[in-house]
Parts: structure tokens; C-alpha cells; sequence
């Protein structure tokens, strides 16, 4: 298990490029299964995520051409369709939450699709029902093997049909979406995901050969096609990062400027970092962030306590809540922060608290917490951390803190963030990887 150790207080200052987004690479690489012919796809993350998908395509069967760092030429001609059946599958598909995306392309195209028990963050409950009856309203029959718990799914011909999912799942949305472009007639998905990541795999698709509209809306009509070609893709950045970096320049009292953030497609990620006070500026289409002293929560205009809750897109993104989280602790001001999606993703609190934060956690969805207004430092203690998210988050909190710290179970973050270490110890911070 691998380790950083941080030597906290230290302003940092210079230029920072967001990796490709995660979220999205997920996605698109599925979306490769869905044709022979070759698809090209650029700025894909060096993430322990994302490459252990692309590795259990490699393993499917896709013949795989590394260009260059971030970019490769995918060719899924001959699938293996045996090996979905092996342990070697069921080992590598069940270490990655992203893996379940593989299912849609493959029911679509050959018929039916396999999946074992998804891993990923443990952060609450996870359901994929949205994703299967799905399947099953385009004509699939579902089976669910309890005891080695495998799902699959078969269909001699899907059919379109009309489909109001039961929440906006991203992957869910993603996985029937890929299901119905190559299903017979029109097929409607009401109640749809509709992020920046969704419309690029709806983008994706359509440079493919599929008929989606309602891009970035909540309603998809797709009209079914027997048949994709390749295209050239290339993926956004990374709107976590970006809003990652946000909070460590606050945090740290960093100039830190984030180069080519695709602002269009932040939504309103930077208006809820300017409400807790900090200052940001856009230069065509980087964003300035000024090194700060202090930065002061706002309040609602009743002067009641401001409140920052996650919602499905356009709305904010539950996994930045973390990264606010710790960026409050040295506001001026105090927050309620509102994790409504999963009950598991606030308990990494415990750890701020005994770096000094203030903060109350209410109850496994709530936690308020008191800006100390840099009065009192928070101070280098030794932790681990859960999940990729509240990973970064006790990183910013490690960086600003006085003295040295030390991250466990650092792979965590490594799943989602590219070379975080070296990159930002070029702009001076310490960090060292044990």
C-alpha cells in the first residue's frame, strides 16, 4: 500500500493543465465495443481506472494501438464472447464500478451481455436496477445469479420503445442509450442524465453513425440503426480536477492558473466555489485564481446559513461536495453541506476534525461546518484514505496544514487522478510518494 507524505504550508503558484475527465473516458471506451471498425480517442487520463478498462478490452478481444500518452486506436472486430464467461473476466470486471457500461454495447451488438458484482468507491448504495430494466423494456431478459452474483442479459432483437428511467443515472442513462441505438425502430429515454459527459458520448455516437437527439436535454430520441462505423473522439477535461484545484488554491492561499477548462461545460461548478468567497477569473479559457488571505462564505438573503447539496445535472455534482467541504474549513463563515446521493461519502469528516476543522456532521448525509478563517491552522496527522474523492480532499487539507502529514491507501487516488503528486510539486508543493 502506498503512501504520501506531505509537508503542509507551502503556498504554490504556476500553471495547471486538467487531465482528460474520467467520468467520460468511462463511458466512451465502452462505446468502442459497438463497432468493428477503428475509433480513435484522445486525451483519455493515465488513471488506474481508466487503464484497467482499457486492459479488460484488450482482454475481450479489442485490438488496441497506443498512439502517445492519452490517445489510442481501438478496434473491437472480434470479441471474445467465451471469455465473458472465465474467471480472468469476472476478476477484472468486478474491480471497476465503470466495467457495468460494457454491458449495453455488447447486448446491442451481439445479443447478450455479462457482468459480475461492479466494485469502485464505497461510498452507499449503488444500485443498478435502472440499468436492467432498461434492458428489459428494449426486450431483454434478465438474469441474476445470486450465488456467484453475475448478472446477464440476452435478446434475440431489441425494439425501441419508451423508457422514463426511475432516476437520472449517468451510467444507467449511458448504458441504455448505447443499447437502443442499435435497436430496431424509435426508442425515448425521459428523465435522462444530462451531463457534459453523457452529450459527449451522444456526440461520439452520432459521429458513429447513430440518430440521438435531445442532446443535453433530459428527453434522448434515438432512432435505431442497424450498424456503426469508427469515428475520432476526444475527451473534455476533467471538471473534478478543475474544481479540485479550485479549492487547493483557496486553501493554500495558491496563484494557481487552470489552462483550457472547457467553461461552457462547468455549469455551475465555479458560481459555488465564488460563494464560499473565492475569487476567480477567466482569461479566454483559463481560469486565474488569486492567491487569497481570507475568502468569506456568502448567505442566502434571508441571512440564513448558506447550503451546498448535490443534484443531477445541471445541478452541482456530487463529487466536488468533498472538495468544498474541506475548502470551508478555512472560510470565514460557516456551511451546510448536503450530500443527498450516497450516505457513506461524508464520513471522511472524522480525519478533518482531528486536523482541527470544525465541523458537525448531523447524520450520514449532512455535516455543517465552521470556517476557522485561517485563525487556527490545521495541523499534519497520518490517515487513509476511502475513496478517490475524499482522497483529494484531505490532500488539499494535508497541503495547507502546518507540519507534515501522511495519506494512506493512496491508490485511491491514483484511480482518479493523473501524476497529482508531480504535478503539483512543479508549482512547489512537498510531496513525497512512499
Amino acid at each position: 500500500m502506498a503512501s504520501f507524505e506531505i509537508n503542509g504550508g507551502k503556498r504554490l503558484q504556476g500553471e495547471l493543465v486538467p487531465q482528460g475527465a474520467k467520468n467520460e473516458a468511462l463511458q466512451v471506451l465502452c462505446a468502442v465495443l459497438m463497432t468493428p471498425e477503428k475509433v480513435t480517442i484522445s486525451n483519455l487520463p493515465d488513471i488506474i481506472d481508466v487503464n484497467k478498462l482499457i486492459n479488460l478490452l484488450q482482454a475481450m478481444g479489442v485490438k488496441i494501438e497506443k498512439v502517445e500518452r492519452g490517445t489510442f486506436i481501438f478496434q473491437a472486430k472480434d470479441i471474445d464472447l467465451d471469455y465473458l464467461q472465465t474467471e480472468d473476466f469476472k476478476n477484472r470486471a468486478s474491480s471497476l464500478r465503470g466495467s457495468i457500461m460494457i454491458v449495453g454495447p455488447l447486448l446491442a451488438r451481439y445479443g447478450k451481455g455479462f457482468m459480475p458484482k461492479p466494485g469502485g468507491d464505497k461510498i452507499g448504495r449503488r444500485r443498478l436496477d435502472t440499468h436492467f430494466e432498461g434492458f428489459a423494456k428494449l426486450g431483454a431478459k434478465f438474469n441474476f445469479d445470486q450465488q456467484a452474483y453475475f448478472y446477464s442479459v440476452t435478446a434475440e432483437k431489441l425494439k425501441g420503445t419508451y423508457i422514463h428511467l426511475d432516476e437520472a443515472s449517468v451510467t444507467g442513462t449511458a448504458n441504455v442509450l448505447m443499447a437502443a441505438v442499435l435497436a430496431e425502430g424509435k426508442t425515448t429515454i425521459y428523465n435522462a442524465a444530462c451531463e457534459p459527459y453523457l452529450q459527449q458520448l451522444c456526440k461520439m455516437l452520432n459521429k458513429m453513425g447513430a440518430k440521438i437527439s435531445g442532446i443535453s436535454s433530459n428527453m434522448l430520441t434515438i432512432e435505431g440503426v442497424s450498424e456503426l462505423g469508427g469515428c475520432f473522439h476526444r475527451v473534455l477535461p476533467d471538471m473534478i480536477e478543475i474544481g479540485s484545484f479550485i479549492g487547493l488554491a483557496a486553501m493554500t492561499q495558491s496563484e494557481i492558473t487552470i489552462k483550457d477548462v472547457s467553461y461552457e461545460n462547468l455549469g455551475i461548478i465555479p458560481q459555488t466555489f465564488q460563494r464560499l468567497g473565492i475569487d476567480m477569473e477567466l482569461r479566454g479559457d483559463d481560469l486565474f485564481i488569486p492567491s487569497q488571505e481570507s475568502y468569506q462564505v456568502d448567505t442566502f438573503i434571508d441571512g440564513s446559513i448558506l447550503t451546498i447539496a448535490d443534484a443531477p445535472w445541471p445541478g452541482f455534482t456530487p463529487d466536488l461536495l468533498s472538495i468544498v467541504l474541506v475548502t470551508a474549513t478555512q472560510a470565514m463563515g460557516s456551511v451546510l453541506i448536503h450530500q443527498k446521493m450516497f450516505e457513506s461519502r461524508l464520513f471522511f469528516v472524522d480525519k478533518l476534525i482531528d486536523m482541527g476543522a470544525q465541523i458537525i456532521l448531523c447524520d450520514p448525509h449532512r455535516a455543517t461546518v465552521i470556517g476557522l478563517d485561517r485563525k487556527h491552522s490545521l495541523k499534519g496527522i497520518q490517515m487513509t484514505s476511502p475513496d478517490i474523492r475524499a482522497g483529494v480532499s484531505l490532500l488539499i487539507a494535508a497541503l495547507s496544514a502546518e507540519g507534515k502529514s501522511v495519506i494512506h491507501n493512496i491508490e485511491q487516488i491514483d484511480r482518479g487522478y493523473q501524476d497529482i503528486d508531480l504535478r503539483l510539486n512543479n508549482l512547489g508543493a512537498d510531496i513525497r510518494r512512499m
